[in-house]
């Protein structure tokens, strides 16, 4: 396959310093208790961060502010090179869940580390987006910026798998 080459077209201003999650050649580990994740996880989508664009490129961003949500995509730059060869990990890191592959999990390690959320756009000045949501560490490079457009990008009826959905209810039951 031919090589892909990214330039960042920004970056993030984050209050979150470090990753949640850390990786390494042996897989992924949380920081914190998984209590601590929940918490964090409601703190993110309260905070406000902002998305510093290469002011050569703020002109983009035009009509931007007439949407709510977009989508930012994003660098992994944190992850080191040998957690971008795991090819299966506990998901959030929980070794008493199975190990599955990378594609069936919402892992920063993976391959090519992009990671995609979807945010709420507080405000536009210039160069510079005020967002709220965005789980990204301060000084992450940003790769693409897209408008979230429901009609498009919401999908009828989505199905996850029943190890997620274990997951998710530990999360609401850490306390």
């Amino acid at each position: 396959m031919e090589e892909i080459i990214l330039k960042p077209i920004g970056f993030i201003r984050s209050g979150i310093k470090e990753p949640t999650l850390r990786s390494d050649k042996d897989g992924i580990t949380l920081k914190e208790k998984l209590r601590h994740v929940k918490a964090e996880r409601d703190k993110i989508r309260n905070m406000s961060s902002e998305i510093v664009m290469d002011p050569a490129l703020a002109e983009l961003l035009d009509d931007i502010d007439g949407y709510s949500h977009i989508l930012v995509l994003f660098w992994a730059h944190k992850v080191p090179p040998e957690s971008r060869k795991l090819t299966k990990v506990h998901p959030m890191g929980l070794k008493e869940m199975p190990k599955r592959g990378i594609f069936a999990t919402c892992s920063p390690a993976r391959p090519n580390p992009v990671l995609v959320t979807a945010v709420k756009l507080l405000e536009r000045n210039g160069n510079i987006l005020k967002v709220q949501g965005l789980e990204a560490i301060d000084g992450t490079p940003v790769i693409d910026i897209k408008p979230y457009v429901q009609g498009y990008h919401s999908a009828e009826n989505p199905t996850t798998p029943e190890w997620i959905e274990k997951i998710h209810a530990m999360l609401e039951d850490a306390d």
